[in-house]
C-alpha cells in the first residue's frame, strides 16, 4: 500500500469527539498502578519496550501471513498466534518488567492464554466498543473469554496519535452490574469514553470485562501492536480449550515456558467445605491497603 494514500473511511465510522486521557502514568508507584487498573479498568506502563526491542519485533513480524477482519480489509491480524511465529514475541511472554507488574496484580502462578499481532492499516474503520470477556464463551473468543479473571496486555509498536487508531475505553465499566454492562453487547461509542494516545513501546493493560474500542486510522501509516492474554492459574475457562502443541511449548524461550501452562489449568472445585483444614489468617492480595492507602 502506498504510504501516502489513505483510503476513504465511511463518515459513519468517525467518532466525532475525543476525551484524551492526560494522566502521567510514568509517575505512578506500583500501588497507584494497581489501584488504577482495578478501579478505573486500565493502566499504561510507559517505556516497556525500547527502540531496539521494537525494531526486532517489527523485523520478525513484517512478512507474517495476515488475514483481514470480517468488517474491514484494512484491519488485519496474524493467522497464527504470534508467539509461534516470532522468537521476539515469544520472549515477550515472560518480559521481566511486565511479569513483575502482573505478579503484583495476580500472584506468581500466571497462565498465558493467547497471542496476536495486529496491523491497523490506513483506512481501517473504528473497532466497536466491546469486551473480551464472555462468561459462557463466544464464537469470537472461544472459551478463553469465560475465565473469571482475565486481562489483555497490548504492546504498541507505533505511536498512537489522534489520527492513528488511538484506543478508546469506558473507565470503570468492568465494575458495573447494570444490564447495559452485558459483556455480549456492543456499542458504537459512549459519551464518557476516554481516548489513549500512547507512545511506541508503551504497554496498556486492561481487564477482559472493560468496554474498549479504537478510533479509525485516518493517518497515512499503519499502526501495529502485539496483544497477549494472561490470567491467574486458578481462573480456568468454563469449558475445555484446545491444548498448546507440546512441540511448540518445548521450543519456546525459557522465560516464556513458565507461563505456557495448559490453557485448562484451573483451581476450580465443586466440593467445598464450610471450615476446611489449614485456613490462614492473612491474604495481602485482598488487603484494602494494597493501594497504599
Amino acid at each position: 500500500m502506498d504510504a501516502t494514500t489513505v483510503p476513504a473511511i465511511d463518515p459513519d465510522e468517525i467518532i466525532g469527539f475525543m476525551n484524551i486521557d492526560r494522566t502521567d502514568f510514568g509517575s505512578f508507584t506500583r500501588a497507584q498502578q494497581l489501584r488504577h487498573f482495578e478501579v478505573e479498568g486500565y493502566v499504561v506502563l510507559p517505556g516497556m519496550l525500547d527502540p531496539g526491542h521494537i525494531a526486532r519485533l517489527k523485523t520478525e513480524l513484517a512478512d507474517v501471513p495476515m488475514e483481514p477482519r470480517p468488517y474491514s480489509e484494512y484491519l488485519t491480524s496474524s493467522i497464527t498466534q504470534v508467539q509461534w511465529i516470532s522468537r521476539a514475541a515469544a520472549e515477550l511472554i515472560g518480559h521481566p518488567p511486565m511479569i513483575d507488574f502482573l505478579s503484583a496484580l495476580m500472584g506468581p502462578d500466571i497462565v498465558f492464554t493467547r497471542g496476536a499481532f495486529q496491523r491497523t492499516n490506513p483506512g481501517s474503520p473504528c473497532i466497536s466498543m466491546h469486551t473480551d470477556g464472555q462468561p459462557f464463551g463466544s464464537s469470537i473468543f472461544d472459551y478463553e473469554g469465560s475465565s473469571p479473571r482475565l486481562l489483555r496486555v497490548l504492546y504498541y509498536l507505533d505511536d498512537l496519535t489522534p489520527a492513528r487508531a488511538p484506543f478508546r475505553l469506558v473507565p470503570r465499566s468492568h465494575l458495573s452490574f447494570h444490564a447495559q454492562a452485558n459483556p455480549y453487547v456492543r456499542y458504537k461509542s459512549h459519551p464518557q469514553e476516554l481516548t489513549l494516545c500512547l507512545k511506541a513501546g508503551s504497554a496498556l493493560v486492561i481487564p477482559s470485562m472493560l468496554f474498549h474500542a479504537t478510533h479509525p486510522n485516518t493517518d497515512s501509516a499503519p499502526r501495529e501492536l502485539v496483544q497477549f492474554g494472561y490470567r491467574p492459574a486458578w481462573a480456568g475457562p468454563v469449558q475445555p480449550m484446545e491444548e498448546w502443541d507440546p512441540d511448540l511449548v518445548a521450543a519456546a524461550p525459557a522465560q516464556a515456558k513458565p507461563f505456557l501452562q495448559s490453557p485448562n489449568t484451573t483451581g476450580g472445585t465443586w466440593g467445598l467445605e464450610h471450615k476446611p483444614a489449614g485456613m490462614t489468617t492473612a491474604a495481602p492480595g485482598i488487603n484494602p491497603s494494597r493501594w497504599g492507602d
